[in-house]
């Protein structure tokens, strides 16, 4: 099943990256949502995401991938183990600075307000921030051109087009509150991005 060191390291913060979600989804959906209408696109984008994101464990409990293995120094698959850890705690930290103002869709929870604290203070998306850390640390510890950039290459554009529709869903939500901090943060990676 597993044939090295890296795909383990790998399953554990996979699993590790599942705990914290699925802790704040037990912890936070119970409550009402007015969501959004998902247009096609973002139905498409959210089911390839989900590919996406199923390869790298298929290449981690099977030899199926083998064939596109590639070898990088070893050093680089311990930073990208680093690199997920970080996106891990970025993961919990968003939906923890979010409370109860978290929903995985594009919505807006009654009595929503807007979180500018915490990871908040120095970028908008946190969260996506954490799954491209974690989609660029993948790459680093499953050096396979398959499943180690499965990740990011479904990752980019569904994020840019999700984070078009909660930027404009929270200009709607918050108006010249939400532009305000718009203009003191950025979206992905503090000072740059």
């Amino acid at each position: 099943m597993f044939n090295g060191v890296f795909k383990i390291v790998y399953f554990i913060q996979l699993l590790i990256a599942v705990v914290v979600r699925k802790y704040f989804e037990k912890k936070y959906l119970r409550q009402e949502v007015e969501t959004q209408d998902k247009s096609k696109l973002e139905i498409t984008l959210l089911l390839i995401n989900g590919v996406g994101m199923t390869i790298p464990i298929v290449y981690v409990l099977s030899s199926w991938l083998d064939f596109a293995n590639y070898t990088l120094p070893e050093w680089l698959g311990w930073l990208g183990v680093v690199f997920f850890f970080f996106a891990i705690w970025m993961l919990w930290r968003s939906h923890y600075d979010l409370g109860r103002n978290w929903t995985p869709v594009v919505a807006i929870r009654p009595e929503h307000k807007l979180i500018t604290e915490g990871v908040f203070k120095y970028i908008r998306h946190p969260m996506y921030t954490a799954h491209l850390i974690w989609a660029v640390a993948q790459i680093l510890i499953l050096h396979n051109w398959i499943a180690g950039y499965s990740f990011i290459v479904v990752q980019i554009p569904f994020y840019f087009f999700r984070i078009w529709r909660e930027e404009k869903m929270m200009r709607d939500q918050f108006g010249e509150e939400y532009i305000e901090y718009m203009n003191q943060t950025k979206r992905l990676i503090p000072g740059v991005l």
